[in-house]
């Protein structure tokens, strides 16, 4: 115990708190078993460590951050820890990378479950990748837990991040009633179409803070460990088709937003039609992709998307630089940006995209007109080079202030 407690010193140390995401103030940290899951990269690990440092004081044991992929938990059981722990006075356990501890020896989630019922006063948090279930086997931790999904850094965050200004959130409905409220306060503290530049190409992951040099290599090792890694342990994608899985992302790079014909994919990656729409619905739940649909209440595990993009930008350009096209890079952002709290459809009629089966978006540069969804109500043009609000043409970098 002694040696996770210096480890849990150290790593806190090391956490700067000069810059904390709003998702702080938005989870119930006193809910008894809180789970947090997201992308690896996005910050959850981080965003845990300022919760605890602002928490607890320095050498407080009350308590312990561990990462379940450390030496210590290949000889130790979760319930054996908390055990020790709460006989020592603990009440709080962080398991960080939770789907890491023992994998294909333990069932992490049974022993979870045990640990919330037989230490009612032991509050824990777990943390782990986007692509986690909360229910595996016969324990069902979904009624039992409070889950919390991270995203990368919408474009308001990363104006806070990267260039020291902070701006409040605004949600969707504001923006599309009030748009030039906030133009005017964006606009009065910096030049948003030249920062909104920025973001599209690096901004969205927080380890830009690390360094410019590297940052589309780190993104592609964040893909790379999520298909070679993450899918085969998570979701037990065999690992003799994880070729098919990295083919599959590269014949989606060369030509997005990709029309999606999986049995012409099937056919060229020597696979079912069934086993590509299971694949293509992985890597969406590991934010790689997101994946547009027509109608989403008529869809079901087989249902194969209309529409395939990457992400986020930085992805587009990170793993497909020769084929980043303007205006599938402004869809890509659009999509992420609402993604996060709201209901997108392909809108396969009229606009781009319907957003919560009532708005019609259509998604442009400032030449883009309403002629594709004239006489439509609740429609609304989102033109990037567009400076300030012009009726129902608003500037597309506005729906970087959702999160």
């Amino acid at each position: 115990m002694n040696s996770l407690f210096r480890k849990h010193d150290r790593l806190l140390a090391n956490t700067s708190m000069e810059i904390v995401r709003d998702k702080m103030d938005e989870i119930h940290w006193n809910t008894q078993l809180v789970c947090i899951l997201g992308a690896k990269g996005v910050g959850k690990s981080t965003l845990i460590k300022q919760y605890l440092k602002q928490r607890y004081k320095p050498g407080d044991r009350r308590a312990l951050y561990c990462s379940a992929d450390t030496v210590e938990f290949s000889t130790r059981t979760l319930v054996g820890l908390a055990e020790e722990f709460v006989i020592s006075g603990g009440e709080l356990l962080v398991i960080d990378e939770i789907h890491k501890y023992k994998p294909g020896e333990a069932d992490w989630s049974r022993e979870v479950k045990e640990i919330y019922e037989l230490f009612p006063e032991l509050k824990m948090i777990v943390s782990g990748s986007s692509l986690l279930q909360l229910k595996e086997g016969d324990a069902d931790l979904s009624r039992r837990a409070v889950k919390y999904t991270m995203p990368g850094l919408s474009f308001r965050e990363a104006l806070r991040f990267y260039h020291g200004l902070t701006f409040p959130k605004w949600s969707l409905e504001d923006i599309l009633n009030h748009p030039y409220d906030l133009w005017q306060a964006v606009s009065s503290a910096c030049k948003p179409v030249a920062l909104f530049k920025e973001y599209m190409e690096k901004g969205y992951y927080p380890f830009l803070l690390e360094g410019e040099g590297e940052y589309y290599t780190k993104i592609e090792q964040v893909v790379n460990y999520i298909i070679e890694t993450e899918l085969p342990r998570i979701c037990k994608v065999d690992i003799a088709n994880v070729r098919k899985l990295q083919a599959l992302v590269a014949l989606i790079c060369s030509e997005v937003p990709f029309e999606l014909n999986a049995n012409k994919i099937a056919a060229a990656l020597e696979t079912g039609r069934d086993t590509v729409v299971e694949y293509l619905r992985y890597l969406g739940d590991a934010k790689v992709l997101n994946l547009l649909y027509s109608d989403k209440k008529k869809v079901g595990k087989l249902t194969k998307p209309d529409k395939v993009y990457l992400e986020n930008p930085n992805i587009l350009h990170a793993l497909a630089p020769s084929h980043v096209e303007i205006g599938t890079l402004r869809e890509t952002f659009a999509i992420c940006s609402l993604s996060e709290s709201h209901n997108v459809e392909y809108g396969k009629v009229q606009g781009d995209f319907k957003v919560d089966g009532k708005y019609t978006f259509e998604i442009g540069g400032r030449s883009k007109d309403f002629s594709q969804i004239a006489g439509l109500k609740d429609s609304y043009v989102f033109a990037d080079d567009w400076d300030i609000p012009d009726g129902a043409k608003l500037p597309l970098w506005m729906l970087g202030f959702l999160y």
